[in-house]
């Protein structure tokens, strides 16, 4: 047992993981990124009507504690001192917003989640005048008991308020979108002490990173040259490119984005992103609606049993879809649909539907950056699934590569929190990043065969657009959130402040 306890001894780094599905923490060991422990609480989601998602602040605050402690607990068990973590870094679920009580520290009302539509027809009604958050760190470092009030560069560029040129809030966006500004959290780098623990099994420990989860997997994939990119498979599909020290504008309905600033002093990267509302989602929802599997590991047995959707193709555009389409009129179809139609051919649909989903995105990708990827980085929780992994090799017909160690995200958090200014125990250099074994799927089918699926897709697509109308939220429910003029990126600025509540802020 000594001789276990002496391979992992030095600096220990954490981090916390806050998904839409799910909150983890986990420990790496800051000189090898080997995975040491974690712990995963998943996250129950409401739906109180058609196209509006929420989430308890409290049980995800909850979630977190409940985290870092069993982790903890669990390292004591390998007989791992926790007095090695020196450092923890915070990832986070972007665009998603919660409003609280700044002398209560109290949430007003549920996270409203990133999958919401309710304010859909107040951007329709905003965009006729334009010419062309939660946060962890604040709950997490005192909450209103002095809790640090900030956000990275990262969340910020998600909410339509930030200038991503001179990285701050933006006064004329403010203004368009009737936010005060003295509501939004001050914006830091991406890697810096903010703050300390404030209470728990890691009291004083420094929180000093801090990413929206689509860019720590970026860093977590050790995407830091111009032109690489990766593609997550969580609750949603998010593909991103670095573009490096200047912005590139999409012509193909991608996202210009902050990608990381790693320090104050240290440049800020940016990327385009392709993103899908429903990856993982989809998986869940055949679970929880339609009960046609147990576990959500489920879905690869069942779509293993037959190989092929037999001509079905399932459009999971539950939130209208997302890049390339923006197409928020857009309601999920299956179709293609016959008596020997059945569940195992429905889940593999289901699979398909995450593969073409990012084809369409790669292809977008691919037309704005001129340079065809060679080759696509995966990560997230689905790409555990061989059956899918594979399957999206086929459809782009371009190798797929996994790393081996699949927590991406949660590594870039830990990444920019252990190499943050005064804690300095990972070095970003090139040559001392750890060298990552890779699972490669190389397409197994033919081209042709590959482009009549994608050309099917397609059609599906098409029939699954101009399934709603706008309805005027004055008609519906008289919330204040129905009116909340940020549409659907108007919610990372705070996401750091749910952990508040666990640490004391430094000056």
């Amino acid at each position: 047992m000594a001789a276990t306890k002496k391979a992992v001894l030095g600096p220990l780094v954490g981090a916390v993981d806050q998904g839409t599905s799910s909150t983890r923490f986990l420990v790496f060991n800051s000189k090898t990124a080997e995975l040491l422990s974690h712990h995963q609480v998943e996250i129950k989601q409401e739906f109180p009507r058609e196209g509006w998602v929420e989430q308890d602040p409290k049980e995800i605050l909850q979630s977190v504690y409940e985290c870092i402690e069993k982790t903890c607990e669990k390292l004591g068990q390998l007989n791992i001192d926790i007095s090695n973590i020196k450092a923890i870094g915070v990832s986070n679920q972007r665009e998603t917003t919660v409003v609280w009580d700044k002398l209560t520290g109290e949430p007003l009302y549920n996270a409203v989640v990133w999958l919401d539509l309710r304010t859909q027809s107040t951007v329709e009604n905003l965009s006729k005048r334009i010419p062309g958050n939660n946060n962890f760190v604040k709950s997490l470092t005192g909450g209103a008991n002095g809790g640090v009030h900030c956000t990275d560069v990262t969340n910020a560029s998600r909410t339509m308020l930030f200038n991503i040129h001179s990285l701050e809030w933006d006064k004329e966006l403010c203004e368009f979108f009737e936010i005060p500004m003295k509501v939004l959290p001050n914006v830091r780098s991406s890697s810096e002490i903010y703050g300390l623990m404030k209470a728990g099994a890691l009291e004083g420990v420094p929180i000093s990173g801090c990413l929206g989860d689509q860019s720590a997997a970026l860093v977590g994939q050790m995407c830091f040259q111009d032109g690489q990119a990766k593609n997550t498979y969580g609750t949603g599909c998010f593909l991103l490119c670095n573009t490096g020290r200047k912005c590139v504008f999409s012509e193909h309905g991608l996202l210009t984005t902050v990608a990381y600033k790693l320090g104050r002093d240290k440049p800020v990267y940016y990327a385009l992103e392709g993103s899908v509302a429903i990856a993982g989602a989809v998986i869940r929802w055949l679970r929880d609606n339609l009960g046609i599997i147990q576990t959500s590991e489920e879905i690869e047995k069942l779509a293993k049993e037959v190989g092929t959707s037999y001509g079905c193709y399932f459009v999971p555009a539950f939130s209208g879809l997302y890049a390339p389409y923006w197409e928020p009129s857009a309601r999920g179809i299956i179709c293609g649909l016959t008596q020997f139609t059945n569940k195992c051919h429905i889940a593999f649909a289901a699979l398909e539907a995450v593969c073409f989903q990012t084809r369409e995105i790669l292809d977008a990708m691919n037309r704005d950056c001129g340079i065809p990827l060679s080759h696509l980085q995966v990560d997230g929780g689905m790409t555990n699934n061989k059956i899918l992994m594979q399957l999206q090799a086929d459809i782009l017909y371009i190798p797929v590569v996994k790393p081996s160690m699949p927590e991406t995200t949660a590594l870039g958090a830990a990444m920019a929190a252990g190499a943050a200014e005064g804690v300095g125990v990972w070095s970003l250099e090139p040559e001392d990043l750890s060298a990552v074994t890779m699972e490669r799927f190389e397409p197994q089918i033919n081209a042709e065969e590959s482009e009549i699926r994608y050309s099917t897709w397609k059609k599906a697509v098409m029939k699954s657009m101009g399934w709603v109308t706008t309805q005027s939220s004055e008609s519906g429910d008289p919330s204040i959130f129905c009116s909340l003029p940020l549409g659907f990126f108007i919610v990372s600025s705070m996401v750091m402040l749910i952990g508040a509540r666990y640490i004391s802020g430094i000056p």
